[in-house]
């Protein structure tokens, strides 16, 4: 073993939570079950008023290296806990974790071994989203764990601030302190946020590690939603936009200023376009009040923060909602918000100024009455980088079922590209199986505008892995061997986005139901046999419980778990 391993007992995990004894022993335990590597582990309870304290307590009495910490009230967020859990620590690493995860196992020693053998004052792994019941995983972030690698400097990846995560992350304890390094207090949203950008503005050799090291759990269906899910307020936008804008100013106050404008990169990417995907479901009061806000933050950004990479969604999505004092569009924003985005129809064209010459009609714009948002990037970018828009209608029948598609021209790059055929794929959303593959010719209409395909769905052999929901995802490819992954817009045509039972000679009976899901795209939700027709009608409970706290329910202000 080379004499820069890492031996015992140099990790200190601190834990918080808030009314979450259905979950908190579950997260200690995980800590403790790294081994020795983990020298002890720091509960911090936010003056719980379920019993979790008591618990902890309970476990302390067999567990040494167990220490519980109750705070004498409430702090309303999560960033208090944590700093006092981070002022309790001894260990000369430190690691956060909240009530309601968990540490795969292994995860300590991982990041320990990194940090010790490349001399880095953090190291970060990998992340997973498990959506739970379903136990679905998804990465977070996980271009920037795809290999092991040290970063000297956060000037060298500006891509770091994307994830913003605390957790997933070991840090020496002595680095956090001598920079003064801690979570803002009391009721503030989105803590960890201005955590990250202040650990990079501190200028950290950070080592990267492929290793899966921590295991975020989204409970959707939860009787009180995380701070991350609950998003319902007026509140929680302006709290975003604070956390982001004080990210900001600390990454630029350090001298890291492209760091600082990758954080305003990732608000365009990331929070811009998750909170325009949701607009629909809100009341005109929050979506003007959202606007008006936005608008305001947007402002703040200077001519450089818009010139980098023009024609990305977020950007363009941004320079709609900078240039109009009142929300507009929203079906066409939310669309183009989605991932991957889709830029539907109309294809507006706005006059060059005297001396140009413009075969094809004038520059491409947002609208005729928006003609300062410009589209004119499109023209230069990359064909398997376009936000293509493709139509799709679905017919349940009883004697095979068709899925018809059609795509749009986009100021003639499709035309000059050849779109040649496309791929038809669902995937499973409970666990990302798929089925059902198919590739369908793109046949151009006589107006050159749009392209058509047709391809059989099998419903039954999508119905044999059992009630789900399948989401469409559609390869367009070109000519040139090039190709572009895409989802398509559902088709609300008379009777095509509405519930069938159909019989079935393998399920006797098969539920069938076509559906937008909230990014406008298509979906299907599919219920073979009596069982099965019983888990969707439970299945629907919860999705109409959950719209109605996103349109109903406003932030409570309690210490609930995780700003991520």
């Amino acid at each position: 073993m080379s004499p820069h391993l890492p031996q015992v007992a140099q990790v200190g995990i601190v834990v918080i939570g808030y009314d979450d004894a259905a979950h908190v022993a579950d997260a200690v335990r995980s800590a403790l079950a790294q081994g020795p590597v983990v020298r002890e582990v720091v509960a911090v309870d936010d003056c719980s008023t379920d019993g979790s304290a008591e618990l902890l307590a309970h476990l302390a009495t067999s567990e040494p290296r167990l220490t519980v910490i109750r705070r004498p009230a409430n702090s309303g967020g999560c960033g208090t806990p944590r700093n006092t859990g981070l002022d309790a620590v001894t260990s000369p690493y430190v690691m956060f974790l909240d009530s309601d995860d968990v540490l795969p196992p292994g995860a300590a020693q991982a990041l320990l071994t990194a940090a010790a053998e490349e001399g880095a004052q953090v190291a970060s792994g990998l992340c997973v989203r498990r959506e739970l019941p379903s136990g679905r995983e998804t990465p977070w972030e996980a271009p920037l764990y795809a290999t092991r690698a040290v970063v000297e400097h956060p000037v060298l990846l500006p891509r770091l601030v994307r994830d913003r995560l605390c957790v997933g992350k070991l840090y020496r304890t002595g680095f956090l302190r001598e920079h003064g390094i801690r979570f803002p207090e009391g009721r503030f949203r989105y803590e960890d946020i201005v955590f990250a950008a202040r650990v990079l503005a501190a200028g950290p050799r950070i080592a990267l590690v492929p290793d899966r090291v921590y295991v975020w759990h989204v409970r959707r269906s939860a009787e009180r939603l995380s701070i991350s899910l609950d998003r319902a307020g007026i509140d929680d936008w302006r709290a975003r936009t604070r956390a982001c804008r004080l990210a900001h100013e600390t990454l630029l106050g350090a001298g890291q200023k492209e760091v600082a404008r990758a954080a305003r990169d990732k608000f365009l990417d990331h929070e811009l376009r998750m909170y325009v995907r949701e607009l629909g479901l809100r009341d005109a009061h929050y979506r003007r009040a959202w606007w008006a806000h936005a608008r305001a933050y947007l402002a703040e950004y200077d001519a450089d923060d818009w010139a980098r990479d023009p024609g990305a969604p977020g950007r363009l999505v941004g320079r709609v909602v900078l240039a109009s004092p009142e929300p507009r569009d929203l079906p066409r924003l939310r669309e183009l918000a989605s991932r991957p985005a889709r830029l539907r129809p109309p294809y507006a064209r706005a006059a060059r100024g005297p001396g140009h010459s413009d075969t094809g009609g004038g520059t491409p714009v947002w609208s005729a009455d928006l003609p300062g948002v410009t589209l004119e990037a499109l023209l230069a970018r990359p064909v398997d980088a376009l936000p293509l828009a493709v139509d799709a209608a679905l017919r349940p029948r009883a004697r095979g079922t068709r899925l018809r598609l059609r795509l749009h021209e986009l100021y003639g790059r499709l035309a000059e590209a050849g779109p040649e055929s496309v791929d038809v794929e669902w995937r499973r959303r409970e666990d990302g199986r798929t089925r059902a593959c198919r590739t369908a010719v793109l046949v151009p209409t006589t107006t050159g505008a749009t392209w058509t395909a047709r391809a059989d769905v099998d419903l039954a052999d999508l119905a044999a892995l059992g009630a789900g929901t399948w989401d469409l995802y559609l390869r367009v490819r070109f000519r040139d061997g090039a190709s572009r992954e895409v989802t398509a817009h559902a088709y609300a045509g008379p009777g095509l986005l509405r519930r069938r039972a159909l019989p079935s000679a393998r399920h006797a009976v098969l539920l069938v139901q076509p559906y937008a899901t909230h990014s406008g795209a298509l979906a299907l939700r599919l219920a073979p046999g009596v069982r099965g027709v019983g888990a969707v009608v439970r299945g629907r409970l919860r999705r109409l419980i959950h719209r109605v706290r996103m349109r109903d329910h406003g932030h409570r202000g309690s210490g609930t778990p995780r700003g991520h």
